[in-house]
């Protein structure tokens, strides 16, 4: 085996090896349940605590309502109705499991007079036992205390990821470290005496991403070339977000925050989606810049364009309608909006749009000269215009649609949400667009809405309306790719531009949003696809591009190992990790389904699986382009 190859191995192996390895450290082990929780027949799932009520009352019966705190304006609901206490002294005992996602809101109502006798918001922690007394005080007979008893500590449900952290940060310092020795030319000698000096330069060579890099340029090349090649920063950020979405689409441990937020707000999975269209802006303009360059003609990119987009909405739609072992699907039950599908129709607009009117790069940005700091915009005003026009068009239907049986404008879950006044009108004109055009079967039909405002009817966070500012997110990703060609030779001036666009696109988001997470005229929505969104995003995309663009590209301190692999192979990776999600080994059977640690190690098992295949795929030159 080749230097290269064995070191590329060595690293493949070693992040499979520190996955297994965080699966031994990982704790707690099993779901415990608490032994009051047993005599009652009542046996807690996983994110669920025990909370005993006892109604020390007398000719006093009790309705208990609860809900999540982080859900905005919500009705409380029924928890349960706990009976008067028949003697002094012997309380009448109620058991209960609450959630432990969130905090949560409880309010004890007299049920004869429905009168509120106390309200308290508490976070309560997984598998922990508590009791809530409700009795009347020593002070006197007509005061009432609910106090709040911890029978039973909690588990810490989160200490498994952060044993997973720590391994990786573990195993980051240690390559680093191993970098850095090679680098040292008394230690190389010291190698090059111990094994056989070709494979140790070969080795060396590979780690430190000098030009002996079979296929790989080195970042002088990249950057002084005449022709647009890859850069291997946009392959390195396509692969963090396409790594991250892999481990969230495969369950993320089952903790929320790598679940989509239910509404308003942002979680780990709600970052992933939206940089990848970014990132495919990006590359939509870098490579159209080459393939033009080459001589290609604008006709036949036109037909190369609309087949591709034509095979990913394909693609998309088998992908997301699988219907394994449960016989034939209906067509009247398929789900049209997908992720594929949502790139593809993204892609052709942008796609073509850069193409109706492409322009060769300025010949002074290429040179060391400094130009005019605007001319990557100023060239584009036609783009521009058109994006400016489409985003106005979301706007007014957003707010301006009429939507039957709805307030215009709404931008709400529907469900509990808002008081329970608008329960069918889930995403407002968002939502009525698509159950209008394409039906309420053709739609995603387990919406995370549904998880805090219990909604009913069906939404699709991949729906038409939503397709306009994913267009101009990938449009945002074209700008950057503009500045990373017209520029390519000032570096400082990139990462002004980067900096500068991250700051403005920041300070739109804290306009938009008054800096809330409910509060704004537009809040940061990913299943709306909210123009407070996609500018909040593309601000985190350019401020990762600041860093990754120097550290990868100019200075090569970093090749961008190990997600630059599965960057480079994006669509085989995505599309087989869906296909192949329920199969060996990527998914097995759990010793305890309850156990966020056993999910979690499986869920970091697969993901850097599917790294390995990539990696695989990379150095036996197998890419699926479409």
């Amino acid at each position: 085996m080749s230097g290269t190859g064995a070191a590329g191995w060595a690293l493949a192996a070693l992040l499979l090896a520190a996955s297994v390895l965080s699966a031994a450290l990982l704790a707690p082990g099993s779901s415990p349940t608490p032994d009051l929780g047993k005599k009652r027949h009542l046996e807690l799932k996983m994110d669920q605590a025990l909370l005993l009520i006892h109604n020390e009352l007398p000719g006093t019966n009790l309705t208990i309502y609860w809900n999540f705190d982080r859900c905005y304006h919500c009705l409380l609901q029924v928890l349960v109705d706990v009976s008067q206490s028949k003697k002094p002294g012997e309380p009448s005992i109620e058991a209960v499991a609450v959630s432990t996602q969130h905090g949560s809101i409880l309010q004890l109502n007299d049920t004869a007079e429905e009168k509120q006798v106390c309200r308290l918001e508490y976070k309560f922690g997984e598998f922990g036992n508590y009791s809530l007394l409700v009795k009347h005080t020593h002070d006197g007979v007509n005061e009432i205390a609910c106090d709040l008893v911890v029978n039973e500590k909690p588990v810490d449900s989160n200490l498994p990821v952060s044993i997973a952290f720590l391994v990786g940060l573990v195993l980051i310092i240690v390559v680093s470290f191993l970098r850095f020795a090679l680098s040292l030319e008394d230690f190389r000698d010291w190698i090059s005496k111990a094994i056989n000096s070709q494979e140790t330069d070969g080795l060396i060579n590979s780690e430190l991403g000098s030009p002996s890099r079979a296929g790989d340029p080195p970042p002088e090349a990249w950057r002084q070339s005449a022709t647009p090649l890859r850069l291997r920063c946009v392959d390195t950020f396509r692969g963090i977000a396409l790594t991250l979405m892999v481990f969230v689409n495969y369950g993320g441990g089952r903790y929320w925050y790598f679940k989509h937020a239910s509404w308003n707000g942002l979680t780990v999975a709600d970052l992933v989606f939206p940089w990848f269209v970014f990132i495919m802006g990006s590359s939509i303009f870098l490579s159209m810049t080459s393939v033009l360059q080459r001589g290609c003609s604008k006709f036949r990119l036109l037909g190369k364009i609309a087949w591709r987009s034509f095979l990913l909405i394909c693609i998309g739609i088998v992908i997301v309608n699988p219907n394994y072992c449960l016989g034939p699907l209906s067509w009247e039950k398929v789900r049209i909006p997908g992720v594929l599908q949502r790139l593809g129709g993204t892609y052709f607009v942008v796609a073509v749009l850069e193409l109706l009117f492409a322009k060769p790069v300025p010949e002074i940005c290429t040179s060391e000269t400094s130009c005019f700091s605007l001319l990557d915009i100023t060239s584009s005003w036609p783009q521009w215009l058109f994006i400016l026009m489409l985003e106005g068009v979301w706007l007014a239907l957003t707010f301006f649609l009429p939507v039957p049986g709805c307030p215009t404008g709404y931008l709400g879950p529907g469900g509990l949400g808002d008081w329970g006044k608008y329960p069918n009108c889930t995403g407002g004109a968002a939502g009525y667009i698509d159950r209008l055009l394409l039906g309420d079967h053709h739609l995603y039909q387990h919406p995370s809405s549904a998880v805090l405002y219990h909604t009913e009817v069906a939404y699709d966070p991949e729906g038409i309306l939503g397709t306009i500012n994913s267009i101009v997110m990938a449009f945002l990703g074209v700008q950057a790719g503009k500045i990373l060609l017209y520029y390519k030779d000032q570096t400082k001036g990139i990462l002004i531009r980067f900096a500068t666009w991250g700051c403005f696109l920041g300070f739109i988001s804290v306009a938009l949003t008054k800096a809330s997470e409910n509060e704004g005229f537009i809040p940061v929505n990913k299943n709306l696809w909210s123009i407070s969104y996609v500018t909040t995003l593309s601000s985190f995309a350019f401020f990762i591009l600041l860093v990754l663009y120097p550290v990868v590209d100019v200075k090569g301190l970093w090749t961008g190992t190990p997600f630059f692999y599965p960057g480079m192979n994006s669509i085989l990776v995505y599309v087989g990790h869906e296909v192949f999600a329920n199969y060996f080994p990527f998914q097995w059977r759990l010793g305890d389904n309850q156990s966020h640690r056993e999910h979690l190690v499986q869920n970091i098992v697969a993901t850097a699986l599917w790294v390995l295949i990539a990696y695989v795929l990379y150095k036996k030159k197998v890419f699926w382009k479409i």
